[in-house]
């Protein structure tokens, strides 16, 4: 029977198990927790969790918002009452007590910011009526001091000097890295200008040409052909973002195809195999259309008869692959590394230019893989990620 003795006992059973269980399980969790670490180890962890999250706002260089997040972070690191942070010009972020002294910061720091060596202002030297002492360290970046960092307690000991000396060589660390980053975008800029630079004497004046000899034959083609090369120009001069998608891409190839086949005619095939999937993935702006300009001009051009190029994009697991193929007079590899080294101008520089840009974006790892001899064509192979959190088209 469900009240009988033995059923009563056996229930109590099981509830005093499952407390049981419970229990040990909590003290497993609580033993885990004691067991994360000896202080040093946690002291560690909170010391490297708080650079990491300051490093974040400081990627962008010196400025106001960047600065102001970090300096929470680096006053917690630091232990002391109050935090600031300047560029040569002002200050730009003050985290903690004694905002009074904001104004005159610039004025204590001048000294640092012309000499570059650490200044330390006992306590009672400030003007102010908190009794505070002061340590201000340069931001250097290379030989430049670019700014300070103002660390205020009530004392300034050893510790508290050497500590602040650190935490402002790390945000020049940071700093330096910005401005690497900043130089990296110029750079990636100026070889997309030096690839509109070499598309516009030689293609421009072809498909020009191309044009107007359709003109009194095939005025309809010609118009249209005018289109494409309108469409074709606006893509390829355009003045925003440095990356687009395989999609957009390959539309600029399209057109730019079109120009060409409107002056070789029947001399240049092409097939395309796209998976659909692909689409979407960005890459860095031209760096498909010179490869098939390479192609035309210096595979295709000087051959004789008809050739081939061939165009496939395909997914190869976190990657998106493309490869493009012709059956052209080939390149010299001992030429091809040349030109690849940047130790020879002339024919294929879109080669250089489009491995440079893909290298500096996604590492060395991630260069053209190009397979070529003379009289066996060309095979060119780009793999770019299809995850880029970083990048808009």
């Amino acid at each position: 029977m469900p009240d009988s003795p033995l059923f009563t006992a056996a229930a109590v059973a099981v509830i005093a198990m499952a407390i049981a269980v419970v229990i040990a399980v909590g003290l497993k969790v609580l033993r885990s927790f004691r067991e994360l670490g000896t202080d040093a180890e946690r002291a560690t962890y909170k010391t490297l969790h708080a650079a990491s999250r300051a490093g974040q706002h400081l990627r962008t260089g010196l400025n106001p918002a960047g600065a102001a997040k970090a300096s929470r972070q680096l006053r917690n690191l630091l232990g002391c009452d109050a935090l600031a942070i300047t560029d040569t010009a002002g200050v730009l972020a003050w985290d903690g007590a004694g905002e009074e002294l904001k104004q005159q910061l610039m004025g204590l720091a001048a000294g640092v910011l012309d000499g570059g060596q650490t200044a330390v202002i006992p306590a009672g030297e400030l003007p102010s009526a908190l009794q505070r002492a002061a340590v201000i360290a340069p931001i250097k970046a290379g030989t430049r001091v670019v700014g300070v960092v103002a660390a205020f307690a009530p004392a300034a000991g050893a510790g508290l000097v050497r500590a602040t000396s650190e935490v402002a060589d790390w945000v020049a660390a940071q700093v330096e890295l910005a401005e690497l980053d900043a130089s990296r975008t110029l750079l990636m800029e100026a070889e997309v200008r030096a690839l509109r630079a070499q598309i516009s004497p030689h293609f421009i004046y072809n498909s020009l040409n191309a044009i107007a000899s359709f003109i009194n034959t095939d005025p309809v083609r010609a118009r249209e052909l005018v289109v494409e090369f309108a469409d074709f120009t606006r893509y390829s001069f355009r003045r925003h973002g440095d990356f687009t998608t395989l999609a957009e891409e390959l539309r600029c190839i399209d057109r730019y195809l079109l120009l060409e086949r409107a002056r070789f005619g029947d001399r240049v095939q092409v097939s395309l195999r796209i998976a659909p999937e692909v689409l979407s993935t960005v890459i860095p702006f031209l760096s498909l259309q010179p490869l098939v300009e390479n192609a035309v001009r210096h595979g295709l051009e000087a051959k004789e008869g008809p050739g081939r190029i061939s165009i496939t994009a395909h997914d190869s697991g976190a990657f998106a692959e493309v490869i493009i193929e012709d059956d052209g007079v080939g390149i010299d590899p001992e030429q091809l590394r040349s030109v690849l080294a940047g130790h020879a101008d002339g024919d294929h520089v879109g080669l250089r230019n489009v491995d440079a840009r893909l290298r500096q974006v996604y590492g060395e790892d991630h260069g053209l893989v190009i397979e070529t001899a003379p009289g066996e064509g060309t095979l060119i192979t780009m793999r770019v990620p299809k995850s880029q959190p970083r990048h808009d088209a």
